[in-house]
């Protein structure tokens, strides 16, 4: 049995759990750190959840932690926006917010002691030079002219740097390990940079701001974090990583521990490209719901529960792939369908005139708000004369097999009455403007009426009490069959991913609808109440997701 256990953990768990049993670990701590340089995306709930799933699994602590070190792409929007999307997902930080920058004094400290051990020198080459002085992956680099510099002109220099007496690009200090090293990475890599720049907490403070591979290392020790949970990218980089603690002598060095990234097809992630959407105006800003911006998803109606069991389906490994963005619409289906109500919407009305109902009378229909669940209760809404149905519920001339309203043919209205229809009217170009029809009073819904069966049944409102509303339908942000990306870096953009309906009518009971509250509009899909463009008395609907998919989920 033990075994069995053993076998179903992650390789990650596996790490945690020996290194538990020997006794390096006491107290598990992770943190999830992002730069604050945009939104984050579906990729990043993985981590999130990972991180916070770990330490809350060993009882351990969760750290949530800006790595703020570069302050030419950082806002303090970006700050608050992440905050809240971990939040949202359910990553509880408590009191444990930590911000890079509030370090840097440690890590200017750290990068004197690498000097003082003659490990680490000024070097006046300029970037390009030193990207030159690299080598390849084939060939070994070359060392600086300036790479034997004394400890204490290094010293002064790095002094100068943090004085502001430097230009920017005109010295940087690096890393002493070896020009020679197979590992690019370790080929005297840059620790710190000089840059004339405001930075988003510290102010002008600072003029010299260290590089990732240096500043990420020490924030983890300083924390005290035990697993370091990174991508697959940051794999080549683990040597730099452990080499920076190892130099520095932290006594209870943090483990970097690289996995897959979640890669969803035909979507874009990129922070750039985003961003250059966004000020095109080409979507509504990073959390438009065509995005899988985590603030995105939300906007459309995506739930925290749905993500965690995305991330669950896609689990832990060392191996990339990508993953269908249909089973992301999967989850959603599967979380929304036992929690919401399932409601009468019309996107595209006509109206039909039941003529032989009376005129002036209302009647209120018992309708069920979700038959799957019955503690959501039920409802009333009203019944009249003269309702709005969908245009594709009837045809003059019907296709075969087609058993909705077509001139003779009778169908069930929805929780009501049965209908035959007797004929429409049309405009002067021949289209469709009303449909009639008769009603059998004997045949309401629940009444046990069975004399006789019709094969159709449609949904309806009632014109006179309906609530108009605006609905948004979505598709991929990108043409799926052409890719992503042209071959010039640009995105390959889907001419019909939003389709905007303003004269869409709803049923009553949704008039006092709260923002990011869904539903189920009979077989149109999920909706979920847009809380930016939405008013009182005026909701704007995004569709969530289709009723239906292609995409089946396979049972182990």
């Amino acid at each position: 049995m033990d075994s069995e256990v053993q076998l179903s953990r992650n390789f990650i768990e596996q790490i945690i759990d020996k290194d538990i049993a020997e006794g390096h670990t006491k107290v598990v701590k992770t943190r999830f750190p992002p730069e604050p340089n945009g939104y984050l995306h579906i990729g990043h709930a993985k981590s999130i959840l990972l991180n916070f799933g770990l330490a809350e699994q060993y009882g351990g602590k969760f750290n949530l932690r800006f790595d703020d070190t570069n302050p030419t792409k950082e806002k303090e929007e970006f700050v608050e926006s992440i905050k809240a999307d971990v939040e949202w997902l359910g990553a509880d930080y408590e009191d444990r917010l930590f911000f890079a920058s509030d370090y840097f004094p440690i890590m200017y400290e750290a990068a004197i002691k690498l000097i003082n051990k003659g490990l680490a020198y000024v070097d006046d080459l300029s970037a390009d030079e030193i990207r030159q002085y690299r080598g390849t992956l084939t060939e070994p680099g070359k060392n600086s002219p300036y790479r034997d510099r004394s400890i204490e002109e290094n010293l002064k220099l790095f002094r100068e740097m943090k004085e502001g007496k430097v230009e920017d690009g005109s010295r940087v200090l690096r890393a002493k390990i070896d020009m020679a090293s197979p590992n690019i990475n370790m080929r005297d890599p840059v620790i710190y940079r000089v840059a004339h720049q405001h930075h988003h907490r510290q102010g002008d403070e600072w003029c010299i701001y260290p590089m990732y591979d240096f500043a990420h290392p020490i924030e983890d020790a300083t924390e005290g974090i035990t697993h370091s949970i990174c991508t697959l990218e940051f794999e080549d980089h683990r040597p730099l990583y452990d080499w920076v603690v190892r130099e520095l002598e932290y006594e209870n060095p943090p483990k970097q521990i690289e996995f897959a990234k979640l890669y969803l097809t035909n979507v874009i992630t990129g922070k750039r490209y985003i961003k250059k959407l966004v000020e095109e105006g080409i979507v509504d800003g990073w959390d438009d719901p065509r995005l899988v911006s985590i603030a995105a998803l939300r906007r459309r109606g995506y739930t925290p529960g749905s993500i965690r069991t995305f991330v669950e389906l896609c689990g832990v490994s060392k191996a990339n792939s990508s993953t269908d963005y249909a089973m992301l619409e999967y989850c959603i289906r599967d979380d929304l369908k036992p929690k919401t109500k399932r409601v009468m919407a019309v996107l595209d009305p006509i109206k039909l005139v039941i003529d032989n109902y009376p005129e002036g009378k209302t009647e209120m229909m018992d309708i069920d708000n979700n038959m799957d669940n019955p503690e959501l209760g039920s409802r009333q809404i009203p019944f009249s004369r003269e309702l709005y149905i969908e245009r594709e519920d009837f045809m003059e001339e019907p296709a075969p097999k087609y058993y909705r309203l077509y001139p003779g043919n009778e169908v069930r209205l929805m929780n009501a009455y049965f209908v035959k229809c007797t004929g429409c009217e049309k405009d002067e170009n021949g289209n469709v403007t009303v449909v009639h029809a008769t009603y059998d009073p004997e045949t309401r819904s629940g009444s046990g009426f069975n004399a006789r069966k019709v094969k159709g049944t449609i949904h309806w409102v009632s014109a006179e009490h309906a609530l108009k509303c605006t609905a948004r339908l979505y598709e991929n942000l990108v043409d799926e069959e052409k890719g992503v990306y042209n071959e010039d870096g640009s995105i390959n953009l889907n001419p019909n991913s939003l389709t905007v309906i303003d004269n869409c009518y709803v049923e009553p009971s949704l008039k006092d609808a709260k923002a990011f509250e869904s539903f189920q509009f009979v077989r149109n899909g999920y909706f979920c109440v847009d809380y930016k463009d939405s008013k009182e008395g005026q909701p704007v609907f995004n569709r969530v997701v289709s009723l239906k998919s292609s995409f089946k989920l396979e049972k182990k």
